[in-house]
């Protein structure tokens, strides 16, 4: 298949710094046939690059075209989290102003967008080039839908439950939100069921299934980190749940002040860590004592896509200036926390790494033969 695919979607990306700049323009200038044109010219311009892009073949997955939309989207996100923060101005201006659901002000809202902005629109892409070519995407794919899930399970809940949830209404950006994230739980199901290509020579698997845990010194490693993981996600769970514990107190008192804003953001993160990536940790060390655990890998490789995404967002709003002062992570408290937090957000990747590199212990052994 050719290339042109992929490059195309990635030019079409870009072209939303330019449509959002002129629309902003033309909705301020109170020109309703200036608006019309705009739209009709964008419509064309975009049918007619799309038809170039696509003359040779045409992509068969329909992943492609929905990866290839969002990206697009993506790019829009970023724009609208550096004309938050004063970064760009005249891009979105109208928008944020007048149509914008309130909570996309949040400094969560603000992480949200550069999230989807930069991290997001590469694995778009990533995926948009693996599928033009042929390649597999799975793993981008699950990393993916990690990231996603974790945003949807933890954005929904705190717009519904949060400070503006009294102004949540069933408007049309609202449907069109729940659209993408209906559509958006199909891709990570059609990613899910994709073959998976896994393998390694029987004498690998049969050598590396022999060792115990105390054998294998980088698993043994990850395992004591899964024993400390688990306790501080019920901590910050407890906080969350307003524990009246003394202790409880003191760490949102003088470590994570945040863990109270009224956006309920980090409230429902830290109470999904507790009820979701608590058992995680447990079937994961499971998988690390014993061996042929075909799924660890693949759970490992989406639990890395949700803590990123989790980490990203609860770091950058617990220090944004959008978050009101009292609630900002205290100046003498921020090397501590900004290390542990980087920890816990940095040590899913490696040991995704890991394990999609060192797969032997987690395959099903081979089968023995019998005279």
């Amino acid at each position: 298949m050719n290339g042109s695919a992929g490059t195309g979607v990635f030019v079409l990306s870009l072209m939303s710094i330019p449509m959002t700049y002129l629309f902003n323009f033309l909705i301020y200038s109170h020109s309703v046939e200036a608006i019309l044109f705009a739209g009709a010219s964008t419509l064309a311009i975009t049918a007619i690059s799309a038809r170039h892009v696509l003359t040779k073949k045409a992509p068969r997955d329909p992943l492609f075209y929905v990866f290839a939309a969002y990206a697009f989207l993506s790019v829009v996100n970023l724009i609208i989290g550096l004309e938050q923060d004063g970064i760009i101005d005249g891009f979105m201006t109208f928008y944020l102003k007048e149509a914008a659901d309130p909570y996309i002000n949040t400094a969560h809202g603000h992480m949200l967008s550069y999230w989807d902005g930069c991290v997001h629109y590469l694995m778009y892409l990533l995926m948009v080039v693996a599928i033009t070519w042929g390649e597999s995407y799975r793993a981008i794919g699950l990393y993916w839908a990690g990231s996603f899930l974790m945003r949807v399970i933890v954005y929904i809940p705190g717009n519904i439950v949060g400070k503006y949830g009294a102004q949540l209404q069933l408007s049309p950006l609202f449907l069109i939100h729940m659209l993408y994230v209906v559509v958006s739980i199909w891709a990570c199901f059609r990613v899910c069921s994709q073959h998976d290509v896994r393998g390694a020579p029987p004498e690998d698997i049969q050598e590396t299934q022999r060792k115990s845990l105390w054998q294998r010194p980088v698993d043994l490693l990850f395992a004591t980190y899964l024993l400390f993981a688990a306790p501080f996600c019920i901590l910050r769970g407890l906080v969350a749940l307003d524990c009246p514990a003394e202790w409880c107190e003191a760490y949102t008192q003088y470590y994570e002040p945040y863990l109270k804003d009224p956006s309920a953001y980090p409230k429902i993160q830290m109470i999904v860590n507790m009820l979701y990536l608590v058992p995680y940790y447990v079937v994961t060390l499971y998988s690390l004592l014993v061996p042929g655990c075909e799924w660890s890998p693949d759970l490992t490789l989406v639990h890395a896509g949700a803590v990123a995404q989790a980490q990203f967002c609860h770091i950058g709003a617990s220090l944004h200036t959008r978050t009101p002062f009292s609630y900002r992570v205290p100046a003498e408290a921020q090397l501590l926390f900004l290390t542990v937090n980087i920890v816990y957000g940095l040590v899913p990747q490696v040991l995704s790494y890991h394990l999609l590199s060192n797969q032997a212990f987690f395959l099903k052994p081979p089968a023995q033969k019998t005279e």
